[in-house]
C-alpha cells in the first residue's frame, strides 16, 4: 500500500468514526447507507480521473458518505427523540410562562402488524418545534439498547416556567 493512500485510508477511518454523533437507528442505517453509496460513486469517480485510483476515491466517497448520511439519519432520530434516554438530555432551551393549547390528536387509522423483532410499538404524539404542536405518526421503533420504556414529549414545570422535554427513552 503507498503512502498517500494509507494517507487516505486512515483519514477516512477518522472522519468516518467522528461523523456519527448519536447511536439511533436513523443515524446508523444513514451512515451505511451514505458509506455504501459514497464508496460506489467514489471509486466510479476515481478509476475515471487521471490517476485511476479507484480505492482512494472509494475511501473518500465512503467516508463522506457516512458522515452525510449519518447526519441525516441523526435529524430524524433528535426529531423522534430516539437519541435521548433521560429526561435531562431530552430538555430543551424551549420556556415558556404557560404551554400552548395542544391541538386534538388526529384520527389515526392503525392497522395492526407486528414490528421487527425488538422494535416496540409508540404511540403518536405531538411534538412542539418552538413554535407549533407537530403530529407525529404512531410507529414501531428500535429502543437503544438497555432501554424499554418511550416517555412522549411534555411540558415539564423547572424554576418558575414550563421547559419543553422531548420524547426519550428510559
Amino acid at each position: 500500500m503507498t503512502q498517500p493512500t494509507k494517507l487516505i485510508l486512515t483519514l477516512s477511518l477518522c472522519a468516518l468514526c467522528a461523523g456519527c454523533v448519536g447511536t439511533g437507528p436513523n443515524t446508523q442505517q444513514g451512515a451505511v447507507a451514505g458509506g455504501a453509496l459514497g464508496a460506489l460513486a467514489g471509486a466510479i469517480i476515481g478509476n475515471n480521473s487521471a490517476g485511476h485510483n479507484g480505492l482512494a476515491g472509494a475511501l473518500i466517497g465512503g467516508a463522506a458518505g457516512a458522515i452525510a448520511g449519518g447526519t441525516l439519519g441523526n435529524s430524524v432520530d433528535n426529531q423522534r427523540g430516539t437519541l435521548y434516554r433521560s429526561e435531562q438530555e431530552a430538555a430543551t432551551t424551549v420556556t415558556v410562562q404557560q404551554p400552548p393549547a395542544m391541538p386534538a390528536p388526529p384520527q389515526e387509522v392503525i392497522t395492526v402488524q407486528p414490528g421487527p423483532p425488538g422494535a416496540l410499538w409508540v404511540n403518536g404524539y405531538y411534538a412542539f418545534d418552538g413554535y407549533r404542536y407537530v403530529w407525529v405518526g404512531g410507529h414501531w421503533e428500535m429502543p437503544p439498547q438497555g432501554y424499554r420504556i418511550y416517555v412522549a414529549p411534555h411540558w415539564a414545570w423547572r424554576r418558575g416556567s414550563y421547559v419543553y422535554i422531548r420524547g426519550y427513552w428510559r
